[in-house]
Order: C-alpha cells, then structure tokens, then sequence
C-alpha cells in the first residue's frame, strides 16, 4: 500500500471499519443513489486516507462474481469511494482508489469493476477506468435488474481485458 511520508500531508491507511458518515456527514443518501432503489452489498475491505488525524477518503473492496461475454469469473468490486467536502480536488479520490486496487493486484485480481453516476465517469477515466458499453444485470431481492448506473472496468494487469458481451453480476451490486 501506498503511504506518504510527509506528516502534515494525506496518509493512505487501511481500515478495519468504515461508516460513510465519518466522511460524508449525516445525510441520508450520501452517495446520491437511493432513487434507483438498489439494494447494495457492503464491501469487505476498506482503504482510507487520514490528513491531519481526520479521515477525508474511503475506497471499499470486494470480490465480485459474475459473467462476462459468457466468461465466469470473479473481479475486484470498487464501491463506497468518498472524498470529504472541503477536501475535494487535491487527489484524494486517487490515492484511496490506487489503495484499494493495489490490494485487489496482490490478491491476484485480474480486472476491476465499479458503478457510478454519470457525472464521476469523467473522474474514474482519469484514473484509467473505461466505460462498459453492454447492459449489466445485477442481483437484487426482488430478481435481477438491469444497472440503471454506468458500469466501469480497469485492468489490474497489463494483460487484462474486459470481455465483450452482456454482463451478470451473481450478487448484489456494491
């Protein structure tokens, strides 16, 4: 993992826990995504970066099953990235994501997935995510559904490519 030396500046940490309000505050729907009435998986890891002793980012892990152009295989789901107001524009985003995906690299993920609002697509292409074009299915209690939110995929190896063809996620979306 990542960490900066400079005491004054961000450190790249890993967390045993997170709550999104640490971060984002008490508002009830932080992440801007209850209209679509999802249900969504919680991750299972947690990257953060502390400046000056606070937390100010978060970048959350998990395994994800699915099929891709009729390939069974499991990814690295990147959910949960959140970048305290105030703080905003200075790279935060960026050092929790790499975090997290540097984890993902070690553990022997090929290819990670995320979901987003339109607006962040241009914020995840620079850091080197590309946009998934086919339809994603997703699980949700009541059947699966199609991701009303733009899908997301980045290679963790230099060899790694998404597979063409309609994808399924065999879980909760994260």
């Amino acid at each position: 993992m990542n960490t900066h030396k400079d005491p004054s500046g961000p450190v790249t940490v890993r967390l045993a826990d997170y709550s999104p309000a640490e971060i984002l505050g008490d508002a009830p729907d932080p992440f801007g995504v209850d209209a679509w009435g999802l249900a969504w998986r919680p991750k299972d890891e947690h990257f953060g970066v502390r400046w000056d002793g606070r937390l100010v980012a978060h970048a959350g892990l998990v395994s994800l099953p699915l099929t891709a152009g009729g390939v069974r295989m499991e990814v690295a789901g990147l959910g949960g990235v959140a970048v305290a107001l105030g703080t905003r524009g200075r790279g935060l985003a960026r050092l929790a994501v790499t975090a997290a995906l540097d984890h993902a690299r070690d553990r022997g993920f090929a290819l990670g997935l995320l979901f987003c609002l339109p607006d962040r697509v241009g914020l995840y292409e620079r850091l080197g995510w590309h946009l998934l074009t086919d339809e994603v299915e997703v699980e949700q209690p009541g059947g699966p559904r199609v991701m009303p939110l733009r899908t997301m995929w980045t290679g963790l190896r230099a060899d790694a490519t998404w597979p063409s063809g309609p994808v399924r996620l065999h879980s909760l979306p994260m």
